[in-house]
Parts: structure tokens; C-alpha cells; sequence
């Protein structure tokens, strides 16, 4: 018996046995090929598109927003905050990548711990993810006013604070961050394959950016700009790598697309792990960049880095606008691919009931989760309109790394229990690289500060509250009794 013909009655099944309850991968594969009767995603997505969800939902959050809190925190080894913070995100990556081959559905890292550790660590994954995709976006949607204020002042203009901020920073809303997520939630229900075309577009202009900003800031390049490398100490770069985490979240986003690609098993690893190492040499050069051209307290005043140095250096109105004008349309990427990987994820959640149904229901005329996305997008919209960058960042990362270990937990668990089952993609120095992923997620966790494990834990109640209340209640494998269950574990 599939989960797929699960009535409707209410779940008998005990609190520690439902929440230890896996679903098989192929259990998983039918469920995706049918979504409950509730519409089905179109396979579009060839690998060239899922590299660019990559690309689009990680470059330039970092670098266009949070490089100015980043490096008065690290001095200039800010660089090195990235090389760390790039090499932890790799060791995720690999392990993502042998997992995206193995269950090509559109759940990620949800998907992947209901494999192998349960609806219970599942639920806490997913209730992570939502942290990582609908907060980053809202994140990286307020990031999109300083560079809208940036534009606006070439011009002599500027936004009232009361539409340029909001109620924590002395406004009353963002109004540029609220535009922003309008925006990519309206393209997004058109469809993937429109909103792909779309985020491939912005990528490129998003890379020709921070090339043509590279260029620029070499032209005032000073070597002496990196002495002393650590004037914050050892901490103060591993407090940045924790903090810059933040910008690398977005490799995983090809991974809630399985259920949109035409061949997942092999264009998912790809996609991700192409995405991984062109992400981390961009940053990583820009960075350099940055520093070479301006000393690394000039940063602690600065909001839109980037495009103050391109004004200071090059003098040229035109240069800045055309900088500052990119440097939105990039930021308009991450918002609608982050965007994109939390309405995919949503949909697996309410496909399994652990979540309301409508999150779930397919368009069938553009194939894409229109309630779900619209749902999303407001909250969204609401959430980068009234609260202030730093507090969403850091959150973000806490529930990013937490899910990223789960991931390594889950490759372990596969090999040892179901080591013959087919992998297109093999994480390299097995078991070493999956357990110095988990590893360097813990430690980059611990070095977060005590609010964010604060709101990560009161986030983590919530979660729980919700699941007992309503996820517990609506599973649809939790539903299945005790023989039903096994014959869908065995298929």
C-alpha cells in the first residue's frame, strides 16, 4: 500500500513510532511521479539551468550585502573567512550531491533525512530549511534597498526613511525589499521554465558585475591594505566564516529541483558541484579585490561596498548607476531562486501532509505550486519589509548548517544500510568527507552568537508545536498502520 492511497482517518500510530518512520526511496520516486493527485511539476530543467539556480540563489548574497559587516569582523583575512566558510559549504556539497543522485525529488535535504532518519528528523530538517529559503530570501530582499538608495543619489534622490527602512532601523517599511519579493513571486508562478530563462539572465549580468568590479578595484590595488592580516585574531575569522556561511547557502537550491529536471540522477550532482567551485573563486577574488582597493575600517561604514568603491574610484555617475542598477537585478536572483527552492520544498511537506495540502496542489496550466508560491511570497514580502538584515542573516545560517549535517548523517546512513543501491555521484574519501562536513557545520555553529541560538531554539519550538498540533495528525505515512507501513518501507 502506497502512501499515495492513504485514507483519510485520523493516525493511531504512537508519538516515538511515527517519528521514527522512514520512507523508502522508491516509495518517495512514486510519490513524486503522481504529487498525492494533486498536479505534477514539468520536467524543463537541463543542466546548464540547474547550475544557474545554483549560481543565481548563492553569488553576490555575500558579496553585495554582507561584505560591509563581514570584514570589520575579520580584518583583511576576510578572504580567508570565505575559503573557510567555501570549504565547509563543499564538504556539504559533495554529500548533497551523491544524496540529489540517489532521491531526485524536489524535498532536498527534507527529502533525505525522511530516508534515512525519520518523519521526526525530517520535520526538523524541513522546519530548518524554511529558516534557510524563505528568511535568506527576505534577507537578501532588504540588502536590495541600500542599493536602490545607492542609485537614487547619483541623482540627488533618495527614499524617505519612513519607505526605506523598517520599524527596527527608524522607518516604517522597505519598501525596495517588499518591490523586490513581489517581483520574483510574480514570475515564478509563470512557470519554471520561465523563471529558469529569467535567472539565467540575471546570473550572467550578476557575474559580468563582480568581473567588471574586480577590474576596477585592481586599478587601485594597494598590498599594504592586507597588513595586519588578523587584527581581530584567529576568532574574528572564524566569526566572519560564520557569518559570510550565510552567502554560500544557495548550492543546494539545484537539489529542490529534482522533480524539474529532465535527467536528475545525473545533472543534480553536476549542477551542484559546478556551482560550489565557480561560487567560491568569485568570491574569493572579489574579496581580495575589496580589500586591495580600500583599507578594511573604510568597511564598517559602508552598506553597498561594491558600488561606493566603483563611484570612488571611477568618478563616473553613469559607471555607479549602471553598477547599482545590476547590483538590484542580481539580488533580484537569489530572491527568486531562494524562492524557488523553499515553494519546492513546501510542496514535498504538503504532498506527505506534514503540512496543509494547498502547498502541494500543482497549476495545471503553468505546473507550478501557484497557492503555495503566492502564500510564500507574502510572507516573505512581510518579513523583508519590516525586520532588519542582520537579525535574518544570522538566523538563516544557524538552520543552514544544521540541515547541511543532516545531510552527511544521511550519506552515511545509506552506505551502511543500502550500500548497493545505484549513485550517480560518490562522495570522495568516504567516511572522512561526510563526517568533517558534519564537523565543520557544528563548529561553525557554535561560534554564532548566543541571540541566534536563542531565536534558533524558540524557532525549534514553534516547529515542534506545529508538528504535534498539525504535522503529526495529517502525516499521511503516520496514517498507515503497521503492515501498510512496512510494505511501503519494502518497496
Amino acid at each position: 500500500m502506497s502512501s499515495t492511497s492513504n485514507t483519510e482517518q485520523h493516525s493511531h500510530t504512537p508519538l516515538g513510532t511515527q517519528l521514527r518512520r522512514r520512507k523508502s526511496i522508491q516509495a518517495m520516486a512514486n510519490d513524486a511521479a503522481d504529487n498525492a493527485g494533486l498536479g505534477t511539476l514539468k520536467r524543463s530543467l537541463g543542466v546548464t539551468q540547474l547550475v544557474m539556480i545554483s549560481v543565481g540563489a548563492t553569488l553576490g548574497t555575500g558579496i553585495l550585502v554582507i561584505l560591509g559587516s563581514a570584514v570589520p569582523v575579520a580584518g583583511p583575512a576576510i578572504w580567508i573567512a570565505f575559503v573557510l566558510a567555501g570549504i565547509t559549504a563543499l564538504l556539504s556539497a559533495v554529500s548533497y550531491a551523491e544524496m540529489a543522485g540517489m532521491v531526485p525529488v524536489s524535498g532536498s535535504s527534507y527529502s533525505y533525512s525522511y530516508a534515512t532518519l525519520g518523519e521526526g528528523m525530517a520535520w526538523v530538517c524541513g522546519w530548518c530549511l524554511v529558516l534557510e529559503y524563505a528568511v535568506s530570501a527576505a534577507a537578501v530582499a532588504v540588502g536590495a534597498g541600500s542599493y536602490v538608495n545607492q542609485t537614487l543619489e547619483i541623482f540627488g534622490l533618495a527614499l524617505p526613511q519612513a519607505l526605506a527602512a523598517g520599524p527596527g532601523e527608524g522607518g516604517i517599511i522597505n519598501l525596495s525589499a517588499l518591490i523586490v519579493v513581489i517581483l520574483a513571486t510574480l514570475l515564478l508562478v509563470r512557470g519554471a521554465r520561465e523563471s529558469a530563462l529569467a535567472n539565467t539572465v540575471m546570473v550572467i549580468v550578476k557575474i559580468a558585475i563582480l568581473v567588471f568590479f574586480v577590474v576596477v578595484a585592481f586599478t587601485a590595488f594597494n598590498a599594504g591594505n592586507f597588513a595586519p592580516l588578523l587584527p581581530m585574531g584567529a576568532a574574528g575569522v572564524t566569526g566572519a566564516a560564520s557569518m559570510v556561511f550565510f552567502s554560500y547557502i544557495g548550492f543546494d537550491a539545484a537539489s529542490t529541483a529534482g522533480e524539474e529536471a529532465k535527467n536528475p540522477q545525473k545533472d543534480l550532482p553536476r549542477a551542484i558541484m559546478i556551482a560550489m567551485v565557480l561560487v567560491t573563486a568569485i568570491y574569493v577574488l572579489v574579496a581580495v579585490a575589496a580589500i586591495g582597493a580600500r583599507e578594511w575600517e573604510w568597511f564598517a561604514d559602508s552598506e553597498a561596498a561594491l558600488v561606493q568603491i566603483v563611484s570612488e574610484i571611477t568618478g563616473q555617475k553613469w559607471i555607479v548607476l549602471a553598477f547599482a542598477l545590476a547590483s538590484v537585478i542580481a539580488i533580484v536572483s537569489v530572491v527568486l531562486t531562494t524562492l524557488y527552492g523553499q515553494t519546492r520544498i513546501l510542496l514535498s511537506m504538503g504532498r506527505d501532509g506534514l503540512i496543509p495540502r494547498f502547498f502541494a496542489k500543482v497549476s495545471p496550466s503553468t505546473r507550478t505550486p501557484v497557492i503555495g508560491t503566492y502564500v510564500t511570497g507574502a510572507v516573505v514580502a512581510i518579513a523583508a519589509s519590516l525586520i532588519p538584515l542582520g537579525q535574518l542573516a544570522e538566523a538563516t545560517s544557524i538552520g543552514t548548517l544544521f540541515a547541511f549535517s543532516l545531510v552527511g548523517v544521511s550519506v552515511i546512513y545509506l552506505r551502511k544500510t543500502q550500500p548497493d543501491i545505484p549513485r550517480t555521484f560518490r562522495v570522495p574519501l568516504y567516511p572522512v568527507t561526510p563526517m568533517l562536513g558534519i564537523a565543520a557545520c557544528l563548529f561553525l555553529m557554535f561560534n554564532l552568537a548566543g541571540i541566534t541560538w536563542l531565536v534558533f531554539g524558540i524557532w525549534m519550538a514553534v516547529g515542534a508545536a506545529i508538528y504535534l498540533a498539525y504535522g503529526r495528525r495529517n502525516s499521511r505515512l503516520g496514517a498507515l498502520d503497521s503492515k501498510a507501513y512496512e510494505a511501503e518501507l519494502n518497496l
